[in-house]
């Protein structure tokens, strides 16, 4: 763990909050930003994690100025080595199931996650545990502490939630008008060694939640959180739309500006689409290559990026 005897508490501060992120780039970005927006309210915020983890979270920060994460207090701690196999483009199930092996080691932060958790709650009048969902097992202290409170991070979309919500309850998305019809199936989406993964941290978080916050407004999916706060009153389980978390705002231009950005003035308003597959897919040669058969058929400038922007 860093060397922050103090954990930024201080007499002014009687309010600290803990990120515990998920070990993915989208899940770890996503609430990083929210610590921005919770730092800006000058209250301190930790987010722990994995060494690895916490310096790729501060490398590829994007939207505002990195030197600005310096106000967070990043807490490196130590988990067991992971064996990291490459990807597999011929797997059945596209998932990536490489990564399983990183997800599963990031069990082992709930002792120092516990530690850190007793430290703060003898230091704050209240601690403000926001936890990814994937990782309900490592947050487990905060239930034995009066003063710590700990709030569910949903990664994906709201909507997602009340599909998977209105699913369990044995019902399919066509009872209701609420939800489009047709909607994909996610089978074979995941691995059953992921889907186990999945099942086991939300049978933690059950044990332990003031609450859900989600990256998205109400002005977007406001029906889907009305709808999930239906769903959890008898629970006394609330719901925050907090997104979004990424800055909306385009920060002045440097003398640093980036390659795609230089791309992108050059073209009309509103005549560039961005497509971005993340690291959830793997495709094989026959996929990127009918994906390049559709891109020229289409007969649309395209580009293909091979830096992150």
């Amino acid at each position: 763990m860093a060397n922050q005897p103090s954990h930024g508490i201080t007499k002014q501060a009687q309010v600290v909050v803990v990120m515990v992120p998920f070990p993915a780039q989208g899940h770890l970005n996503q609430l990083l930003q929210l610590s921005r927006l919770i730092l800006s309210y000058n209250i301190p915020v930790h987010y722990v994690g994995a060494t690895t983890h916490n310096l790729q979270a501060r490398k590829r920060v994007s939207g505002w100025d990195p030197d600005a994460s310096a106000n967070i207090h990043f807490l490196d701690m130590e988990i067991p080595p992971f064996h990291c196999p490459p990807p597999n483009p011929s797997a059945k199930i596209k998932f990536p199931s490489h990564l399983q092996p990183v997800f599963n080691a990031s069990s082992h932060l709930a002792a120092p996650v516990s530690k850190l958790l007793r430290e703060l709650s003898c230091k704050a009048r209240k601690v403000i545990v926001i936890h990814d969902s994937l990782m309900g097992s490592v947050i487990q202290e905060a239930r034995l502490l009066p003063n710590v409170e700990s709030y569910i991070f949903r990664s994906v979309s709201a909507f997602f939630v009340s599909l998977n919500a209105w699913g369990l309850e044995g019902k399919i998305a066509e009872d209701n008008e609420f939800f489009p019809r047709d909607i994909p199936s996610l089978e074979g989406c995941y691995t059953a060694e992921f889907s186990d993964f999945v099942a086991s941290q939300f049978n933690n978080n059950q044990k332990v939640n003031s609450g859900c916050v989600y990256n998205t407004c109400r002005l977007v999916e406001g029906a889907y959180m009305d709808f999930l706060e239906r769903q959890t009153a008898k629970e006394g389980i609330k719901h925050w739309a907090l997104g979004p978390f990424n800055p909306v705002t385009i920060p002045e231009r440097s003398k640093t500006k980036r390659f795609c950005l230089d791309w992108l003035d050059k073209h009309a308003r509103n005549s560039v689409i961005y497509v971005s597959f993340g690291t959830t897919t793997t495709l094989d040669d026959e996929q990127i290559k009918e994906l390049a058969i559709g891109l020229r058929e289409s007969k649309a400038e395209f580009r293909l990026g091979t830096k992150r922007c």
